[in-house]
């Protein structure tokens, strides 16, 4: 199902060798050296441990250690992610159900601040949950899913109150060489347990002008299955 919202630019001047069976829990891909380093993914995987579910990737480089320049202004602004595409249905984090794909995104954008209750992040990798949708208009196809004007959905309660089906939960989130973890109480995401995933890398931006749709995917850096097939299982932890 979610097949269909890949693009040729979501998978063009990938290459990935990934495992094959219906219980594999990570996705492993060939480096490609004309992928930056920093987003050069080897390896994503997810996996439960205790009342844990904790989502990594691993790449070429150092992770993290790349961001997007400054700009100095929100419009036309730019974003770096290191993003898990899941099988979640986005009721489960908080949304209405149905929306679109539900991915957890690590992200830094030192142009504006977009965490809850109003709190600063611009200086951070910190994490987020996003819904993305297809957008031709985008360079790489998708989108984060707008809120119109006038609309009022339901939002979880760390929405940080920006017109985007976008989340801003405190996860505890850790970059240490090639890896980057991102650790979640299965309390607040019982649905994991079982899902299918993916791994990419990205770049983002804001709309110069300010218009919907807000926040495209302009630059896909790498998918780590080559097709955004979700191959990967999340499964506990030996």
């Amino acid at each position: 199902m979610l097949l269909k919202f890949a693009t040729g630019a979501l998978v063009a001047g990938t290459a990935a060798l990934w495992l094959t069976s219906d219980e594999a829990h990570s996705i492993e891909a060939k480096p490609a050296e004309a992928v930056q380093a920093a987003f050069d993914i080897i390896e994503t995987t997810i996996v439960t441990k205790g009342d844990t579910a904790v989502f990594t990737t691993r790449v070429r480089g150092e992770a993290g250690k790349d961001k997007p320049d400054a700009t100095g202004k929100f419009e036309g602004s730019s974003v770096y992610a290191y993003v898990w595409p899941t099988s979640l249905n986005s009721g489960e984090i908080g949304f209405e159900k149905d929306q679109g794909i539900v991915a957890l995104a690590v992200t830094f954008h030192p142009d504006f601040d977009d965490a809850a209750y109003g709190g600063k992040n611009r200086h951070i990798w910190h994490p987020h949950w996003v819904v993305l949708a297809q957008d031709k208009a985008c360079g790489g196809g998708l989108k984060v899913i707008d809120i119109p004007e006038g609309a009022k959905p339901k939002v979880p309660a760390t929405w940080p109150g920006v017109p985007l089906l976008i989340d801003s939960p405190e996860y505890p989130t850790t970059f240490k060489g090639e890896s980057v973890d991102v650790e979640i109480p299965l309390s607040l995401i019982s649905g994991i347990k079982g899902a299918s995933f993916d791994g990419v890398t990205a770049g983002l931006k804001v709309n110069g002008n300010l218009h919907a749709p807000l926040l495209c995917v302009s630059n896909v850096f790498k998918v780590a299955s080559g097709n955004l097939s979700l191959p990967g299982k999340v499964i506990a932890a030996d």
